[in-house]
């Protein structure tokens, strides 16, 4: 136990700290100088955070193998409970109470996915990766959990399933024109899936492409976002200084938008170092992933790191107007317990694939010598 503790990879869990502190730091700004209602339950959060991901990593890589397929089906037993039984909040019904806890299933899906996935492409070789049959059971995969997060509904992390999916693929080998083929489809099935989708998502998509025509009704969010972030110039208004934020022009500013809070306090200077903390955290991810002598560690590392990235992405280019407004958190940043409770579970498997980056796993799960 000693050994593995002092094996810990403790400049990640340093990085991530950083970002959190920044993050309380917004949320105590968000609340007008205030540690409640939300940054010190979000310290308290990362806290206990913090100790699960210390004990995840220090569990064998190869009992997390073993764990895949349970986290995963638990993921779906907890998505249809929600479908059942779940709390409906901001017109979708996505979460549900476990007691004094209330818990958000697809954000737990997200690294149950990837554990699945990266359990099933360690048991193929390179010649089946690259056949379309073996595919079908993946994809299988990503389907059901994708079409109950549809149900709740919620696009924005029914999207990021099918892009951390997408990811994965392409990290375990599948070629480039199996993706050429599929976005293809994609494209060509867009206008029927705009049929198919509610009033509301209509409207996000029609926003996005001309967010000026309903400025003050579907177009206020992403409008006020832009006049914030434009406000903060290079430097900033200052901390607590932000006046989009804190005479409540913008929306959300404690959780989806929270990062052109940020932008308008500490200008384009501040946002670009944040991002650069983020990439030093993609950047350690990725590198632990490479290192990893087994396949099953590799293709863990790498897509928990990858769906790290897509909650970076997705959140900033949406508050800038690059995408449609969809409901992911900025990560570590925004108020949210589930969001915090499995990012940190999915950077744990990550170290714990660092500590025991070199034990060797055969196709079938078992360790080699």
């Amino acid at each position: 136990m000693a050994e593995k503790l002092r094996s810990i990879n403790w400049g990640l869990i340093f990085l991530l700290s950083v970002i959190a502190g920044i993050g309380f730091m917004v949320l105590y700004s968000a609340a007008n100088a205030s540690f409640d209602p939300w940054a010190s339950k979000s310290m308290m959060r990362y806290g206990i955070s913090l100790v699960l991901l210390l004990g995840v990593a220090l569990v064998d890589v190869r009992f997390w193998l073993k764990a895949a397929y349970p986290i995963y089906l638990l993921g779906l037993v907890l998505l249809i409970a929600v479908d059942l039984h779940g709390r409906t909040g901001l017109g979708a019904q996505r979460w549900i109470e476990l007691g004094p806890l209330s818990l958000q299933p697809s954000e737990l899906m997200k690294i149950g996915l990837v554990m699945v996935l990266a359990h099933y492409f360690n048991g193929c070789t390179v010649e089946e990766v690259g056949r379309v049959r073996y595919l079908v059971y993946p994809l299988l995969l990503l389907a059901v959990p994708a079409a109950l997060v549809m149900k709740q509904p919620d696009l924005g992390t029914a999207m990021m399933l099918v892009m951390s999916t997408g990811g994965i693929f392409f990290l375990a080998g599948v070629r480039l024109w199996k993706f050429a083929i599929a976005i293809a489809a994609g494209a060509g099935l867009v206008p029927i899936a705009f049929g198919f989708m509610r009033d509301y998502q209509k409207k996000r998509i029609l926003t996005f492409l001309n967010p000026e025509n309903d400025s003050l009704g579907a177009g206020y969010h992403i409008t006020q976002s832009k006049i914030a972030l434009g406000s903060g110039g290079m430097w900033g208004k200052g901390y607590l200084e932000g006046t989009q934020s804190h005479l409540n022009f913008l929306p959300e500013k404690h959780t989806d938008f929270i990062f052109t809070m940020f932008a308008e306090e500490f200008g384009m200077a501040g946002g670009c170092v944040l991002l650069a903390l983020y990439a030093l955290v993609v950047a350690y991810g990725f590198a632990i992933g490479l290192r990893c002598r087994n396949h099953f560690g590799r293709m863990l590392a790498l897509g928990v790191t990858f769906n790290f990235f897509l909650y970076v992405f997705i959140n900033t280019a949406m508050v800038m107007g690059l995408i449609p407004v969809v409901g992911v958190p900025l990560p570590l940043i925004s108020y949210g317990g589930t969001a915090m409770l499995t990012l940190m579970f999915g950077f744990g498997l990550v170290v714990s694939v660092y500590i025991h980056r070199d034990v060797r796993i055969n196709r079938r799960g078992e360790s080699e010598s």
